[in-house]
């Protein structure tokens, strides 16, 4: 097992053509651009790696990722996401097969990080939330394509819309999970278990068909973000923006009042 030298919160491991990579920043792998550089600086690397054949991205800690941390930050300073999905974007670009083991809560721009794997395995104990209306501002992290793209048109505005909560069993129901495991503590192994059957098949032809079939993604995503950015960039000065973290650090209904 080896610890990533540009982070203390990315641990890697192997298990035959398997690589693990474990998230571990407690207690919610709160992202933020040095985090993202971490991860998308390790896939680069097994993509590099001959050895590999497929990776899976898990967590080590309570959440699988609760996203950007906004109850922390300085209310005083306008959020500046533009370095953080340069960084998510070299995800999206790398060429390994990825199985992401959604354990525990993936929330807001930790959705769109287990988006950017090709399957995921998770429990009934999981929750799911794209609740950045709720927060007030614009969904990013190019979830305005990922997510319609995964589980069609309605069903992303739902979420979107209401914020809601989802947990692994719905998740799985409207094809956002691939898998449903039966208690949270299966969930890496049932991972690690597709990844093995993916990386049995031939190398080149797994990561050319995966190539095909991705096609442009990449860059599809990059002209979606450039949208998200500018409307998260208008709505991160509103008032509305400023009650929607007030309201979730307090756990209750914001009001907001479209100014």
């Amino acid at each position: 097992m080896t610890t990533n030298e540009s982070s203390p919160d990315i641990q890697t491991y192997r298990r035959g053509h398997v690589a693990i990579v474990a998230m571990r920043r407690a207690p919610h792998n709160f992202l933020e651009p040095g985090l993202l550089a971490a991860l998308a600086h390790e896939f680069e690397a097994l993509d590099d790696d001959n050895s590999c054949r497929a990776v899976v991205l898990a967590s080590d800690v309570k959440s699988f990722c609760a996203g950007a941390d906004f109850a922390s930050r300085d209310p005083s300073t306008k959020p500046d996401p533009a370095a953080f999905y340069r960084q998510a974007l070299r995800l999206f670009r790398t060429r390994k097969p990825i199985v992401a083991a959604v354990q525990g809560a993936a929330v807001g721009a930790g959705v769109g990080l287990a988006l950017a794997a090709d399957f995921r395995v998770t429990c009934p104990e999981a929750r799911f939330s794209v609740n950045f209306n709720r927060l007030g501002f614009h969904p990013g992290f190019g979830l305005s394509l990922t997510l319609p793209r995964l589980i069609g048109q309605q069903h992303a505005a739902m979420l979107f819309y209401t914020g809601s909560r989802i947990d692994g069993v719905r998740a799985v129901d409207i094809g956002l999970a691939d898998q449903l495991c039966n208690t949270i503590d299966d969930v890496r192994e049932q991972a690690i278990s597709l990844a093995t059957d993916i990386a049995a098949s031939a190398p080149l032809a797994v990561e050319s068909t995966r190539a095909t079939l991705r096609a442009n993604l990449a860059d599809l995503l990059h002209q979606s973000n450039q949208r998200e950015l500018q409307e998260q960039a208008i709505q991160f000065a509103t008032a509305d923006f400023r009650e929607g973290v007030a309201a979730m650090a307090a756990r209750r209904l914001p009001v907001f009042q479209k100014r």
